[in-house]
């Protein structure tokens, strides 16, 4: 007996997402609020929602785990990280410390594939209408700057933090600048190997991001002015 599947069987069956794709649209999920801290879900009921198999959704919500986004816990459902002003500020601080240095490293060895990829970012950000993708994009950008700065550890380290942000802005129901006009600074000061000014600029990022998460009552008063 034949045990493998027509040509004609496997063109009807549905396309299974990557985990990748699978990681980035349940993060922009989270990020959209359309899964939060208050969603009652399981792995297999995540699964059936995005169409992917169980095992997969299992990977992704490890993934997210090791990000501090979901919370695991044996016998207990999943659930999204709820995030205090405390924890923010934290996460904030240590991002701080160890992105500026990873900055510091990446314009010391500027890599024309890696600039091409964070060029390709910042014209998609600056393409992109969804909020919570947009919300994605950018920590993609900030992920991937760090790979380049070519220390393993320390961009493992920022993994765990630059999605916290995110999450913290998602959250507190604060609406993003345009950060793709830093990001493009940013990445200008890289192709130069001018660290001093792609430092300023992120410090600058992470001054606002200060403001927004910490004082949002501050925050949403200079965006209403601005309106």
């Amino acid at each position: 007996m034949n045990n493998y599947a027509s040509p004609q069987t496997l063109a009807t069956l549905p396309v299974r997402p990557s985990v990748d794709d699978l990681y980035s649209r349940v993060l922009d999920a989270i990020f959209e609020q359309r899964i939060h801290s208050a969603s009652r879900f399981t792995e297999e009921s995540l699964a059936q929602m995005f169409g992917a198999r169980r095992s997969d959704m299992r990977d992704v919500l490890t993934r997210l785990s090791h990000q501090q986004v979901i919370i695991l816990r044996v016998n207990h459902r999943p659930r999204v990280a709820e995030l205090d002003v405390e924890q923010t500020r934290q996460t904030l601080h240590a991002r701080r410390l160890a992105e500026v240095m990873l900055v510091r490293l990446a314009c010391q060895r500027p890599c024309a594939q890696g600039l091409k990829r964070l060029r390709t970012l910042v014209d998609n950000e600056r393409q992109c209408a969804e909020h919570g993708r947009a919300i994605r994009l950018s920590v993609e950008f900030h992920l991937q700057l760090a790979q380049m700065a070519g220390n393993a550890p320390l961009a493992h380290f920022l993994e765990s933090l630059v999605p916290l942000t995110s999450l913290a802005i998602a959250q507190f129901d604060l609406q993003q600048k345009d950060y793709y006009v830093e990001h493009m600074e940013m990445l200008d000061a890289l192709e130069r190997g001018d660290a001093a000014t792609a430092q300023v600029v992120l410090n600058r990022h992470l001054d606002y991001l200060e403001d927004l998460l910490l004082n949002p009552a501050s925050a949403l008063g200079q965006n209403c002015a601005a309106g």
